[in-house]
């Protein structure tokens, strides 16, 4: 796969997908949310991959947030930053996503490493909500997983006042899963993906849906159904007698049932 504003490698099991924009903070463009969308989703339809790690390009920025600048004049969907797009793809994407914070993790920046399962930083990573400075807000994944991974109080705090939170501080709140020195970022971030990947697929991808649900509605419920139960239910004595008894037309055998 070949991208402009991101890049996108393998190494054994595990997907590297890298935010490519250093000298603007690997700031989202309406390009950049397109390419990871797709990239997410050609990720979801092969086997190769077991774990995806997303990152950003260089030693100070994971992401700072979007630019709107360019964007088309009109307040149309087209002129929208499509950041929701990539944030479902991450969502719907059976395969676990470990945001690996290099830096600066600002505004959708943040939003982002929320919707990946799992965050591993670096000590010096920075996160802050700074959408109510900007006259900016996030009414969705940036509250409601917040509000999931900090509680309520702590999450209002973060959108109200804006503060920065270091790795540390937000390591102890929840808001992440483990810091790890920055020189040794890297190496640990393959480490934690391996120790994923070394789990079972199918597994994963139930518990992952199952997580997703409750935010997904009744979208989150048809997805665990469809891709995960469906699946398994299909390999059952049970449902090859029943497709079996309807091809031959007579009634099915109750023995195989359950079984």
């Amino acid at each position: 796969m070949k991208f402009s504003e991101i890049l996108y490698e393998e190494d054994g099991p595990i997907g590297r997908l890298t935010l490519n924009r250093p000298d603007d903070g690997n700031m989202f463009t309406p390009i950049m949310c397109h390419e990871v969308r797709d990239c997410i989703n050609e990720i979801r339809r092969e086997t190769r991959t077991r774990v995806v790690v997303l990152t950003g390009s260089g030693d100070k920025f994971f992401c700072i947030g979007g630019r709107k600048e360019g964007m088309q004049d009109t307040n149309l969907y087209a002129g929208v930053l499509p950041t929701l797009e990539m944030y479902e793809s991450i969502d719907r994407l059976q395969k676990p996503v470990i945001a690996s914070v290099n830096g600066f993790a600002v505004g959708g920046g943040n939003v982002l490493q929320m919707v990946c399962d799992l965050t591993i930083a670096k000590e010096g990573a920075v996160f802050r909500q700074v959408g109510p400075m900007m006259g900016s807000f996030d009414a969705g994944y940036g509250t409601w997983y917040l509000e999931d991974l900090v509680g309520k109080k702590r999450a209002k705090e973060m959108w109200y006042t804006n503060k920065k939170i270091n790795a540390k501080e937000a390591l102890a709140m929840g808001l992440i899963n483990r810091v790890v020195p920055d020189s040794e970022l890297a190496g640990e971030t393959t480490s934690f993906a391996m120790e994923v990947a070394g789990r079972g697929s199918v597994a994963l991808a139930s518990i992952k849906a199952s997580f997703n649900a409750r935010h997904g509605g009744v979208g989150g419920l048809s997805r665990l159904a469809h891709d995960l139960l469906l699946r398994q239910y299909l390999n059952t004595e049970e449902s090859k007698e029943l497709r079996d008894s309807f091809a031959d037309r007579r009634p099915p055998d109750p023995e195989k049932f359950g079984k």
